[in-house]
């Protein structure tokens, strides 16, 4: 079983293919197997590399809450680079992954090709943040409470899976058992550390504004929680792109993988072949009409 010891910690890990590295990063509801269609597509082109994030096992899973939070989920990607010996990786995220690799570029952005940051936003909304906070602290006391298989059942049918369910049962099916079969305390820690925790996307703008990575901001067009921060995103990065995939909700890179895969090699492609370019500030007149230069 390979393991790379980041941070104090041993991470579990896969790797496939060859070629550039492509680092998946899970969601919360996820693991590494959560990345399967992605990686049986993009091993054929990139080295892939798979892990699962501290307090799912076979990683390790700490006691402490306090162990875990957005900035340790940012730093343990550049800790399993390290451990790997890459310089820079193409890194792709969804949700809480998404965060992490948003984060990442941010404070590491020396050490990303690209950024795909996909279904990313959940706690963002200023005005939702306090239901977002006590929302997750009865789910952490329900996987404590309740254990791991039974709190599956409800957060599984959360408003933007259902999408996901009614697609695709048995996919559905699949994602449900493996949240189902995943640590109770890593979950209630990870929801206690990162996600009650971290920053709004919208507080982040002044920072966004500054990335210069390539990014793609990707989204389900019902996922609510992501819609606003997806477009937040897309306005403040100079160099990201922005796909929303139609009737979605937020597990699209196995709700969709198809449309998922093929959006994010475009983009793989594009950066690899440098025609991944900041935006043309003529796009930004304060016109719907009236090109630069031109007065009223």
């Amino acid at each position: 079983m390979p393991t790379a010891d980041v941070n104090g910690i041993k991470l579990y890990y896969e790797e496939h293919g060859r070629g550039l590295p492509l680092v998946f990063v899970h969601e919360f509801a996820g693991e590494v197997r959560s990345w399967d269609p992605q990686v049986r597509f993009f091993s054929r082109r990139y080295r892939t590399i798979a892990y699962n994030a501290r307090g799912y096992p076979p990683s390790d899973v700490p006691d402490d809450w306090k162990a875990y939070s957005q900035q340790q989920a940012t730093d343990d990607i550049r800790g399993l680079l390290d451990a790997l010996r890459i310089d820079r990786a193409h890194i792709c995220g969804l949700s809480m992954g998404g965060y992490a690799t948003l984060h990442f570029g941010l404070h590491y952005p020396a050490r990303a090709l690209s950024l795909v940051v996909a279904g990313c936003g959940y706690g963002s909304v200023m005005g939702d943040r306090e239901v977002f906070r006590k929302d997750s602290e009865v789910t952490a006391q329900r996987f404590e409470k309740d254990g791991m298989a039974a709190t599956a059942e409800f957060y599984s049918r959360g408003p933007t899976r259902v999408q996901f369910m009614d697609k695709d049962p048995q996919g559905w099916k699949e994602f449900h058992d493996l949240l189902a079969a995943g640590s109770a305390k890593g979950h209630a820690n990870t929801l206690r550390g990162v996600q009650m925790s971290r920053p709004s996307v919208f507080e982040l703008g002044d920072r966004m504004e500054k990335l210069e990575v390539p990014t793609l901001i990707v989204t389900g067009d019902e996922d609510e929680p992501c819609l606003d921060p997806g477009i937040y995103m897309k306005r403040k990065i100079p160099t990201a792109g922005l796909v929303v995939i139609p009737k979605s909700g937020h597990t699209i890179n196995l709700e969709e993988p198809d449309l998922f895969n093929r959006a994010i090699l475009d983009f793989l492609t594009a950066v690899d072949q440098g025609r991944w370019t900041r935006r043309n500030p003529a796009s930004m007149t304060g016109s719907a009409i009236l090109p630069a230069g031109v007065k009223r």
